[in-house]
């Protein structure tokens, strides 16, 4: 029995976890990933947590439904390429009311292990040539 398209993709889909960021670094912020990635159709998915040690609201920020896309390099140590987005929301402090949609976006250059280098922006920050790290 010959196995469809989508059966194959599942079937090849794995997990991955890490960083981005100056982990140790003091006040530095870092995005976590949790994302499941399926080579077969280039595609990554998952969730997205940005710390930082700061006080208020934005010690923490989680970004669901992160899609993106991966991609082989065929060159040297960085085998591959991934590109990420998704949206969180952002709550006004008072005195105004309400929230709004924030954008985040990342990039990895990373080998076969999930380790070497990226950056990410969110809100008013860009986060440029900081380590990723698989927490694998």
């Amino acid at each position: 029995m010959e196995k469809t398209a989508e059966a194959k993709a599942i079937i090849g889909t794995y997990l991955t976890k890490g960083t981005i960021g100056n982990v140790g670094m003091p006040g530095a912020p870092i995005a976590h990933f949790s994302l499941l990635v399926t080579p077969s159709t280039n595609t990554v998915s998952g969730t997205v947590e940005i710390t930082q040690a700061i006080a208020g609201s934005g010690s923490s920020i989680v970004v669901k439904n992160v899609t993106g896309a991966i991609r082989a390099t065929g060159y040297g140590t960085v085998t591959k390429v991934v590109s990420l987005e998704g949206e969180y929301l952002v709550s006004v402090p008072a005195p105004a009311i309400g929230t709004y949609l924030a954008k985040f976006t990342a990039h990895m250059a990373i080998d076969n292990e999930w380790n070497g280098k990226g950056g990410f922006t969110y809100g008013d920050q860009d986060i440029e040539d900081v380590p990723v790290a698989s927490a694998n």
